[in-house]
């Protein structure tokens, strides 16, 4: 069995096009979303549509959460347009995705971690940029768990950690969003180093094999992306969306 894994869209409609296009070659079986599904100055509404179309699964990311609340107070300019973008039975649709979900037996599925969608379970900050955190402090955050695979996104950076003990633990990087700055806590950036499409496919054998992980990285029409977000007043993103990179680190 070949399952598709995809996350943090992030509503770069282009880039979920080319990676459908792409699943379409790969013969999967199925395809899981990993959550933030919407949020972001590019087209929230079309690529929410396309995704209920479609039927994918998926877990609530906490920008879906956000872009998902009754009100857009409080709310950041990434998920503020994405609220705008949508209506109210939209939003609810978002607020209604499951914080975890069972894609298969013996494997789970969340956002971030298994108990908060704004905390890095693969990560931590050094040098206020994400690197791999520690095999220890990985299975600390994870807690007892009897699944034989972690699907988690947030982060946007493609990992696979096999845990000493424990489940094998895979983020397929983000489909939509290879960079971003986050100010808030700790500042940090979170980079892919390329504007490429990103996501995984997981190929499934019998309960006592070691699964394959294929990372695909696939160009598409970043700039027409990069493009949108100039004109929605976005300038950092759309640097991101044409390097993987954010803005400072370009000296």
């Amino acid at each position: 069995m070949r399952l598709g894994v995809i996350a943090d869209i992030h509503g770069n409609l282009p880039a979920l096009e080319a990676v459908l296009a792409d699943l379409a070659t790969q013969r999967v079986d199925h395809v899981v979303d990993l959550g933030d599904r919407v949020s972001g100055p590019l087209w929230p509404r079309e690529t929410l549509d396309r995704l209920v179309e479609l039927g994918i699964p998926g877990v609530r990311g906490n920008h879906d959460r956000l872009a998902g609340s009754t009100s857009r107070e409080g709310l950041g300019l990434s998920d503020s347009h994405a609220f705008d973008a949508l209506d109210a039975p939209r939003r609810q649709s978002l607020a209604d995705l499951p914080f975890r979900l069972t894609v298969l037996p013996g494997i789970e599925a969340f956002h971030a971690t298994p108990d908060h969608d704004e905390r890095y379970l693969l990560d931590e900050i050094r040098e206020a940029r994400l690197v791999r955190a520690n095999p220890g402090r990985i299975a600390a955050r994870l807690g007892a768990t009897e699944a034989r695979i972690i699907l988690c996104g947030h982060s946007h950076r493609a990992e696979l950690i096999q845990l000493l003990g424990g489940p094998l633990v895979l983020n397929p990087g983000s489909v939509g969003c290879p960079a971003y700055d986050d100010p808030s806590g700790q500042p940090h950036v979170s980079e892919a180093g390329t504007p490429h499409a990103r996501y995984a496919i997981l190929e499934l054998g019998d309960s006592l094999s070691v699964p394959k992980v294929e990372f695909r990285a696939l160009a598409y029409d970043w700039e027409k992306a990069a493009q949108r977000a100039e004109a929605n007043g976005r300038a950092e993103w759309a640097f991101a969306l044409r390097h993987g990179l954010m803005p400072a680190a370009k000296a």
